[in-house]
């Protein structure tokens, strides 16, 4: 409806004038797959239907009043729909013969009337309506819609939007809707084509390599040089884009004669042309044809170049039909084995490509394309793809063959993606479609356009991309890796499968191997494999993806592509190790603001929930239990990435998480209770979560766990108890549960600092009780929090600051921490700018200044004035406390200094 039109469509004339629809069998296809998108456009999008158009679609039809029943006014001639908008105008309005449609709900009513006459309807509204989308959503949705990459200017759309409403959530929707049925459309046509009888890729690829055997130096050179305008190849040897591949195009060539101006070729099924100067893709104008049609590029050359045409006849450059391994280097093609051709060694094409290194280089440079063999192993699996390539499982670790001039310049640069690399056919597999597809990133969701409060930052998204400093940087694995994806792209489902175990042996946790994934376009296959019928191709695919996922650039890359949208959906399988690697794939995914909003968008969270649905309190497990546990422990996992949001947390309570959280905290195992804490500990920042933790029994949990084994499970119950502590009930809890003594245990644990964090925020919290005070002294925290005041980061010295301030409001601790050392820390950390910490030391210093023995030895290390000038500080919650702690100050300070001398005056002034 969008590009279909625009790009597809053959008309009477120029696309920008008024004409006609031709009679074709390719208009035919497209008008029928618009029809059903419109006919059950309203009972499968009830929502987006009702939208009020831009301007109403208008033209003349064919039906007449009659054939309206009911739902329809009728006045005179006229015709009116009941459904009407807000301000009281029909949707529908018809005037003999014109009618007026301002929704797809009317469009599919009306379509729906037409009955036999349903592809004369759809005829006459394209035709009087040539640019719908601008009458649907408006200008603007309509020139994103033709924009190279309409996903980021959308975002771009929506992130510019003060107060986004409804209307604009509904205009989304239906601008993905209609994208969506643009690319079927192009694909399913692009299928056609393909079968339509004519030159195929493979007949100018070689006559291609024929021509540029005839650009040698010398006295016998027949032309200065051939080359492709675009080094990318799709998986069916056209070089064009998709939407070109439509007009049955191929590639584009740029052709140097030495007798004549250059030439700029168009390569289509239908013969070779001359364009309007397309050096490279991108001007549509240039693809305009500029001369008469010719059968093959030597019959075009011979018409536009009498040297080459003089040439190309005598004995030394006859045009024979050589056999496809000799007039392809290095493509050894294992259609000859099938034919019963001769082949020519393997071996031998190595030496030979060796023996010319800087030939070859120079060869690519120019525009030559260099394929690849597959190893010997692959070729005795017998695993050959329609494309002609063999795959299996694994690949000779071989790098002499692969870093050829297209390759590099193909996959290194940061912008070397393009829209090209969305379209791989991969249609041998059962339930795939015939192209990969770039999922919407928001799938015909709606759009979040609200800003997410998280307790993580947007920094991952901002971080610029290390890349290496040139090709010799990328080790032999680089290029390996770049062969299986081109492998798994064009191989049936056997290929697939064989060439996704290949890809798993590699090191998929290092860097280099998780971007040749993403720089060959791997990525794209792998998400599309989710989409197919086949459980195993799915089960390979994520078992890559959950690894690759914990790059930070791959997973941008899988959000930008809308990957979420299809693991989310593998959530609701009924096989347990899909669901379970799904989640493990969100849980990687899901580590930056936007991806967790993804995942709310599609429903994720709920169907999150439902895989903690277990009985994993059990010692011994069965099988399926321990399937079922595992499945848990991987929902849990996502859960815990996806919490860090404020929406995602309030999203988890509602969808009935938190008993099944609690449920599972009860578990034996250590691997299910960490992210089942890890999820707790996070959401405890809200006071809802609090109050469940603590009615729901938790603490009693978390309090056992604190005795674990594992510092990591430890540290998230120190962490979700530091969290609750801030309720009383909470505190209490803790100490009848007899928590307070593993916590004081903690505090051993100096060198985790993580762990040393948590401990001491949990201590602090529960120390506001004077009881828990009592107990803490009974296992002397106080003596080794005093002996922390040094050589801590600063998240543990706000903790142990903070406890320090709650126990010294019992004055034999005020002794205590005096006796240990611990006053001369605490002014020195007056000097410091973290405002947390200063509040907290402030707090503590005023407490330890109502000693007197304590006062003398602030007074020496000048601690009156370091709190005094605390006031001039920029928060105000460091000034309130910097006052509150200067008055026990003050009164202590007047008593030593008479014994100086000193006016009280004199020494603030000072």
């Amino acid at each position: 409806m969008g590009l279909s039109l625009t790009r597809a469509a053959q008309w009477t004339t120029a696309s920008s004038g008024t004409g006609t629809l031709v009679f074709t069998p390719m208009n035919e296809s497209l008008l029928k797959g618009i029809l059903h998108f419109v006919e059950q456009f309203d009972s499968q999008h009830s929502q987006e239907a009702n939208h009020v158009f831009e301007e109403p679609l208008q033209w003349s039809t064919h039906l007449v009043a009659s054939d309206f029943k009911t739902d329809y006014d009728f006045s005179d001639s006229d015709v009116h729909s009941q459904e009407k908008d807000i301000e009281g105008h029909p949707l529908l309005q018809f005037s003999p013969p014109t009618v007026y449609v301002r929704s797809f709900s009317q469009l599919s009513k009306l379509v729906h009337l037409a009955s036999d006459k349903k592809l004369e309807e759809v005829r006459a509204c394209l035709e009087e309506n040539r640019e719908p989308v601008v009458k649907i959503l408006g200008t603007t949705f309509a020139a994103i819609l033709e924009g190279e990459d309409p996903y980021s200017d959308l975002r771009h759309l929506i992130d510019k939007e003060e107060d986004p409403g409804e209307d604009l959530d509904v205009k989304v929707k239906l601008f993905h809707l209609i994208h969506d049925m643009d690319k079927q459309l192009l694909r399913e046509l692009l299928k056609e084509i393909s079968e339509q009888v004519g030159l195929d890729p493979t007949a100018v690829k070689n006559e291609v390599e024929l021509l540029k055997r005839f650009c040698s130096e010398g006295e016998k050179r027949v032309l200065k040089s051939v080359r492709y305008t675009s080094d990318y190849e799709f998986s069916n040897g056209c070089r064009a884009p998709l939407w070109r591949q439509i007009h049955g195009e191929m590639c584009y060539l740029v052709i140097e004669p030495c007798d004549t101006e250059t030439l700029c070729v168009t390569c289509s099924r239908a013969g070779v042309f001359l364009n309007g100067g397309l050096n490279q893709e991108g001007d549509e104008n240039a693809y305009e044809r500029t001369s008469d049609t010719y059968r093959d590029l030597v019959t075009l050359l011979k018409s536009r170049s009498p040297h080459f045409a003089e040439n190309i006849n005598k004995e030394d450059f006859a045009v024979q039909e050589l056999p496809s391994t000799q007039k392809i280097q290095h493509v050894e093609s294992v259609d000859a084995e099938e034919q019963g051709q001769p082949q020519r060694s393997y071996e031998q094409q190595e030496k030979n490509v060796h023996e010319k290194p800087r030939q070859q280089h120079t060869l690519n440079k120019a525009g030559g394309e260099k394929k690849y063999e597959p190893c010997p192993r692959w070729k005795d699996l017998s695993l050959v793809s329609a494309c002609g390539k063999a795959e299996g499982k694994k690949l000779r670790k071989s790098s002499g063959e692969e870093k050829s001039g297209e390759i590099q310049k193909k996959k290194l640069g940061a912008g070397a993606k393009s829209k090209m690399k969305a379209e791989f056919s991969v249609s041998s597999l059962p339930g795939r479609l015939s192209s990969l597809k770039i999922k919407t990133p928001a799938g015909g969701m709606p759009v979040d356009v609200f800003s997410e409060s998280s307790s993580e930052s947007e920094e991952e998204e901002e971080q610029p991309e290390r890349r290496p400093e040139s090709n010799t940087d990328l080790p032999s694995e680089y290029w390996q890796i770049q062969k299986l994806v081109k492998y798994l792209k064009g191989g049936d489902q056997t290929a697939t499968v064989l060439t996704l175990c290949a890809m798993m042996d590699f090191n998929l946790m290092q860097e280099t191997c998780q971007l040749a994934i993403r720089d060959v376009g791997g990525l794209e296959v792998l998400i599309n494999l989710l989409d197919t019928d086949e459980v195993k191709c799915k089960i390979g695919s994520l078992k890559i993806l959950r690894k690759i996922s914990h790059n930070l650039q791959i997973r941008r890359a899988i959000v930008d592509m809308g990957g979420l949208q299809s693991i989310v959906r593998i959530l609701d399988s009924t096989v347990k190790d899909l669901k379970a690697l799904a989640a493990e794939t969100i849980a990687n995914v899901a580590r930056f603001r936007r991806a967790r909003r993804a995942v709310r968008q599609y429903g994720g969270i709920k169907k999150l929930v439902k895989l903690l649905d277990c009985v994993p309190n059990l010692a011994s497990l069965t099988e399926k239990q321990e399937k079922d546990v595992e499945v848990a422990r991987c929902g849990a996992l996502a859960l815990w990435s996806c919490s860090k949001s404020t929406k995602n947390k309030e999203a988890i309570r509602k969808a009935g998480g938190i008993p099944l959280l609690g449920r599972l905290l009860k578990s034996p195992h250590e691997n299910m209770l960490i992210p089942v804490v890890g999820t707790l500990q996070e959401c405890a920042s809200e006071e809802s979560y609090r109050i469940a933790i603590q009615t729901e029994g938790m603490i009693k949990d978390l309090v056992k766990n604190l005795s674990s084994d594992n510092d990591k499970l430890q540290m998230h119950c120190a962490s979700a108890i530091f969290k609750c502590a801030e309720d009383k009930q909470t505190r209490d809890l803790v100490r009848l549960y007899k928590g307070l003594q593993p916590l004081a245990l903690l505090l051993k644990k100096a060198s985790n600092k993580q762990l040393l964090a948590a401990a001491t925020g949990a201590i602090w919290k529960c120390s506001i009780s004077m009881e828990n005070v009592a107990k803490f002294q009974e296992y002397k925290a106080l003596e080794t929090l005093v002996g922390l005041l040094t050589n801590q980061p600063e998240e543990v010295l706000v903790n142990v600051v903070g406890a320090l301030g709650e126990f010294a409001q019992i004055p034999a601790n005020k002794a205590t921490i005096r006796k240990c050392g611990g006053i001369k820390p605490l002014v020195n950390l007056l000097t410091g700018t973290n405002q947390a910490l200063l509040v907290n030391v402030t707090k503590a210093v005023g407490a330890c200044a109502t000693d007197k023995e304590n006062m003398a030895i602030i007074d020496q290390l000048d601690g009156v004035r370091l709190v005094w000038s605390l006031l001039k500080n920029p928060s105000a919650d460091v000034q309130s406390s910097a006052a509150w702690a200067l008055c026990p100050c003050i009164e202590n300070a007047k008593v030593h200094l008479k014994h100086r001398n000193v006016s009280f005056f004199h020494f603030f002034m000072t």
